[in-house]
């Protein structure tokens, strides 16, 4: 009998063991999660592995959840756009434009329902695709809520009414206003092929200690022009607004996201932001979310921004903040952190792709989740203006886009 007690123990035993070899297995190959200041790195992986990143944030680096709720805001059929289907007269095209550009995913919606929805494998829609500085656009949202809520005052605030460590600064004089639109006059370079860059040397390094990892590095540079009399693309500007936010909201920017959007409107599925060292959400970036995620979160702007039909912005805010601020060139410009256009369309946009374009006038919402090879290029804007134009014509009838759009 001892011996058949010893039988019934020893699977038992060599189960555990298994378990047990297995997990250290799985800790020793898991990568270790590092915080937002090490996140330059990616800007130097290989393409295959920057994708891995990209789809999977948060198995990289320090996140924190932003909560859905129980009851996603559905998203029904709509007709489906044909040309861009099998045997369509633009399905070669859009084939070619998701292998070239390495587009991952593509949904159209229109008046809130799903007309094109694709995603190349292994990507599916339970993919958490990072938002790169598509998550800019939705900071500025935030802004707005607070605004709403009544813990930010004015946007001709000066910034450090709300960002205390920034007195001293050369963020001095520089108005809510002005973070928002980039013209703070602070020196910047957001080159992402250059390692000495300021966006690369900023998510390269630990902050000092108990210091935002951007406040950190901003408090230090120099003014090169006057508030409000030159724009700069810089990322910093906008983890400033998404500190702003917190600091005036008393919470997280996940939390404060999930209070007011996040759970109110019915998204699909939990998000995660990038934090870095001492906890911050990085309010420029990195924001990881499903691609229908994205295309709610488009809905809900083409909706005004409202939640059970009452908006949770000031009435003129999300007109402000999508009409141009700023002229970057001929037809361009931008707003409170979204790229605008005189055709009255607008976009978050971000590197290696990202892609989220608003269309009021055709309630329309074009969602681009892609890993190019490159953070930026000509070619590749060119391109995905090129689809988004052929989108607008297939929705429009048929017709050419106009030049606007194009």
């Amino acid at each position: 009998m001892p011996f058949v007690r010893q039988r019934r123990i020893f699977p038992i035993v060599a189960v555990a063991l298994v378990i047990a070899v297995a997990a250290a297995v799985a800790q020793q190959s898991a990568p270790a999660r590092e915080p937002a200041s090490k996140a330059a790195a990616i800007l130097t992986w290989p393409s295959a592995q920057r994708e891995q990143y990209i789809a999977a944030l948060d198995s990289f680096f320090l996140t924190r959840t932003v909560k859905a709720g129980q009851h996603p805001h559905t998203l029904d059929r709509g007709q489906p756009l044909a040309a861009f289907e099998t045997g369509g007269h633009r399905a070669n095209d859009f084939g070619r434009f998701m292998s070239a550009e390495r587009v991952r995913g593509v949904l159209v919606l229109q008046d809130g329902k799903v007309r094109l929805e694709h995603y190349a494998p292994p990507h599916s829609a339970a993919t958490r695709w990072n938002s790169f500085s598509v998550a800019k656009s939705i900071t500025s949202t935030l802004v707005g809520t607070a605004i709403k809520d009544g813990y930010i005052k004015s946007l001709d605030d000066p910034v450090t009414r709300y960002i205390t460590a920034l007195h001293g600064s050369a963020y001095d004089d520089v108005t809510v206003r002005q973070l928002l639109t980039m013209t703070s006059g602070v020196k910047w370079n957001e080159d992402y092929t250059d390692v000495n860059s300021d966006v690369a040397r900023m998510y390269a390094q630990a902050p000092d200690p108990g210091f935002d990892m951007t406040v950190s590095y901003v408090r230090k540079l120099p003014r090169e022009a006057p508030p409000g009399t030159k724009w700069v693309y810089k990322t910093s500007e906008t983890n400033l607004v998404g500190v702003l936010v917190a600091e005036a909201t008393r919470k997280h920017l996940a939390d404060y996201l999930s209070e007011k959007i996040w759970r109110p409107y019915g998204m699909g599925r939990d998000a995660e932001w990038m934090i870095d060292d001492v906890g911050h959400e990085q309010g420029g970036c990195c924001l990881a979310m499903t691609l229908r995620d994205y295309g709610r979160f488009g809905q809900f702007i083409v909706d005004g921004a409202r939640v059970d039909g009452k908006p949770i912005v000031p009435e003129t805010y999300l007109a402000e903040a999508t009409r141009t601020q700023v002229s970057t060139g001929a037809g361009t410009g931008y707003g409170y952190q979204w790229w605008t256009r005189d055709d009255g369309t607008f976009e978050g946009r971000g590197i290696y792709g990202q892609t989220l374009h608003i269309d009021r006038a055709r309630r329309l919402v074009i969602v681009i989740n892609s890993a190019t090879e490159q953070p930026t290029g000509r070619a590749s804007g060119q391109a995905r203006r090129e689809f988004i134009a052929a989108v607008q014509a297939e929705v429009d009838g048929g017709k050419p886009a106009s030049r606007a759009s194009q």
